[in-house]
C-alpha cells in the first residue's frame, strides 16, 4: 500500500496523483541500452584479450547501469499526490522523507516547463505554502493538470 493511502485521515480522499513522464522512463532505459549495445559490439569484435575499446565500452556500460538504477529507484520510491485535505510528496527507498502542505496553507503554485516540456507535456510544479514552506516536484507528466487538481481541491476545502 502506498504512503499516501496509508496516511489518509477520516473522510480524506485522493484527488490526483502525479506521475513521471514517459520520457523519464525512456531516458533511463536509453542510458542502459545504448552502452549495452556498444559493449555487445565490442565483445563481438574483441580478440582473445580485451582491447581499450572493450574496456571503455565496459566502463560506459557500468556508468549507464548506475544512471539507470538511480533514475528507476527515484521513480519507484517517489509518490506525489493531492488529497482532499493536503498536498503530499514522499520519496526515499530505505529511508523516507515527506513534504506535506495543508490545502488552506498553499499560497501559490508555479509551473515551469522548458520548450521540450511544453511540446511533450512535462514540467515541474513549485508549491509555496505560508511561511517558508516550498516544495518543488521532479519533472512530472501533465503539470498543468496537476495544478488544476490542486486548485479544485482548494476550492472544495474553501466551500466547506
Amino acid at each position: 500500500m502506498s504512503y499516501i493511502q496509508q496516511s489518509l485521515g477520516d473522510g480524506e480522499t485522493v484527488i490526483a496523483r502525479a506521475h513521471f513522464h514517459v520520457l523519464y522512463l525512456t531516458a533511463a532505459w536509453l542510458s542502459l541500452l545504448i552502452p549495452g549495445a556498444l559493449l555487445a559490439a565490442a565483445f563481438a569484435d574483441a580478440q582473445s584479450q580485451p582491447d581499450p575499446y572493450t574496456i571503455a565500452a565496459g566502463l560506459l556500460f557500468v556508468l549507464g547501469l548506475i544512471i539507470f538504477l538511480r533514475m528507476m529507484i527515484r521513480k519507484w520510491s517517489t509518490e506525489i499526490g493531492v488529497t482532499s485535505h493536503r498536498f503530499v510528496e514522499k520519496y526515499g527507498l530505505l529511508s523516507m522523507r515527506t513534504n506535506e502542505i495543508a490545502l488552506p496553507n498553499i499560497e501559490g503554485v508555479k509551473v515551469t516547463q522548458s520548450i521540450l516540456g511544453r511540446i511533450f507535456g512535462y514540467g515541474t510544479v513549485k508549491i509555496e505554502g505560508t511561511g517558508v514552506d516550498s516544495v518543488t516536484t521532479p519533472a512530472i507528466a501533465d503539470p498543468v493538470g496537476f495544478v488544476r487538481a490542486i486548485q479544485t481541491a482548494k476550492e472544495h476545502v474553501a466551500a466547506r
